[in-house]
């Protein structure tokens, strides 16, 4: 089956305006992406059309999709995402959350436990490491905080390119400044998100490399204790961005999980 056309759209949710693209047919599937924000397409996102409807929105700050000035947390975004599924009439999505998608995601599930297909979070940032500690983006430069995301440094030379343009590199900036207003104190992970979690009644697959430099293992140890239907895989020689250094492995574990739309 050839990848569908996407399309691109300013949707309305919760009096946000968000960029959202979309392409696919059957089970609808929403996709959250990395604090870094997204490149308009990715190998990931594409081949997940071959059996889904797929939507990909930028978080409210982040990529094309506006800042609100008074966003202030993860759970503000979750909550915009909860009205855009409501909008689009879309029940019993399933979410993959990648990095800080996936606190997002986490968040989305621990609101209304039912009303999801499936969950995949994928080096979700969230939760505490028990072992390690988040990566900083205050005391890490762009680029270096980018490369940190991988494994094999030629993966991320092929999305980004060996020097990223300006464009990039500013895009990079404006994420960063985004993150520190919602996830800033305490950085990156929830002191509540472990205890709500409990209340998740659906299928979850937690995916970790086994080289994530920005957020340990054991944050995604933690969660498959804290999601009562959760289990963890961890892939070989991957760093934190698997969506972008191992694509399809990463679909064909996403599709074997969640099943065909």
């Amino acid at each position: 089956m050839a990848v569908l056309d996407w399309t691109d759209s300013t949707m309305d949710a919760a009096g946000t305006r968000l960029h959202v693209a979309r392409a696919g047919r059957g089970r609808p599937v929403m996709v959250l992406h990395h604090e870094t924000g997204t490149l308009d397409r990715l190998p990931f996102y594409d081949a997940l059309t071959k059996s889904y409807d797929v939507l990909v929105p930028h978080h409210p700050g982040y990529s094309r999709s506006e800042r609100p000035d008074w966003m202030r947390s993860i759970r503000d975004i979750a909550v915009i995402y909860r009205g855009l599924l409501s909008e689009l009439g879309l029940r019993n999505a399933a979410l993959i959350g990648l990095g800080f998608g996936g606190w997002i995601a986490a968040e989305m599930a621990s609101m209304a436990p039912a009303d999801l297909s499936h969950l995949v979070l994928v080096g979700a940032m969230g939760i505490k490491p028990t072992e390690g500690d988040i990566l900083d983006l205050a005391v890490t430069g762009y680029i270096d905080y980018a490369r940190a995301g991988f494994h094999d440094q030629k993966a991320f030379d092929g999305v980004y390119g060996a020097e990223p343009s300006i464009d990039q590199l500013e895009m990079w900036d404006i994420c960063r400044e985004m993150s520190f207003r919602i996830a800033w104190k305490p950085y990156m992970y929830s002191q509540t998100l472990p205890h709500l979690l409990g209340a998740v009644c659906v299928p979850a697959l937690v995916v970790w490399g086994d080289d994530d430099k920005v957020v340990p293992l054991s944050a995604g140890k933690r969660y498959v204790e804290a999601l009562p239907q959760a289990k963890l895989h961890v892939v070989k020689s991957c760093g934190h961005c698997v969506d972008m250094e191992q694509p399809e492995l990463l679909a064909k574990l996403v599709t074997d999980f969640i099943g065909r739309g």
